[in-house]
């Protein structure tokens, strides 16, 4: 069961019933209000990555938070399928390589900065030059990044329930304009209705 909630000046509240899920949703008029998910397994992330990968365009930045095992690489796994990245190109968490590239409907470029100590080792890692190129970064531990985070950008961070087995409560914060829009599809996609005001 997949249940989902648009928090924060909320208006209104609804609940409908799908084949697949229970979806809870409260209409909010905050520009940068959180969509929030809890999902009850890991293969409940799948709609999810195909909702945001739906709506991905050249230069997007998705940055995934989260702590150790909380399903960033998962996530980004299924991200990259959804995006047309075939089954030829595995995609592992870069932890040493810092960066892979895949080749998908768009340029898809996983970063991970586990081993990156901050905003220095993330110049000198050349990494900021991905942003500047017509694909998609998705980036693992955005935290090291600092000042250097975009300010157009999608945050996902995945929070384990850690007494509730493999279930996840993920929550979506859009930063900007064009990014509040998309974060409309993304929830429609996934059968919410949303009311964001530009």
């Amino acid at each position: 069961m997949v249940r989902l909630a648009r928090r924060d000046q909320g208006v209104g509240t609804s609940r409908r019933m799908t084949s697949t899920a229970t979806i809870e949703t409260t209409m909010s008029y905050s520009d940068t209000a959180p969509l929030t998910l809890r999902c009850s397994s890991t293969d409940e992330l799948r709609p999810l990555a195909e909702a945001v990968a739906e709506v991905l365009a050249p230069n997007d930045v998705l940055l995934l938070a989260g702590g150790l095992g909380a399903g960033k690489t998962t996530l980004a796994q299924m991200l990259a399928k959804a995006m047309g990245v075939g089954d030829d190109q595995y995609v592992s968490s870069p932890t040493f390589a810092l960066v892979h590239e895949h080749r998908g409907r768009l340029p898809f470029y996983h970063m991970d900065l586990y081993r990156l100590t901050g905003e220095e080792g993330v110049e000198l890692a050349g990494l900021l030059d991905y942003f500047d190129l017509p694909g998609v970064c998705v980036v693992e531990w955005p935290d090291r990044m600092g000042s250097l985070i975009p300010a157009e950008r999608l945050e996902i961070t995945l929070i384990p329930e850690t007494d509730a087995g493999l279930t996840r409560i993920v929550v979506l914060v859009p930063h900007g304009h064009s990014w509040c829009l998309r974060l409309n599809r993304i929830a429609s996609r996934l059968g919410l209705t949303t009311i964001v005001h530009p």
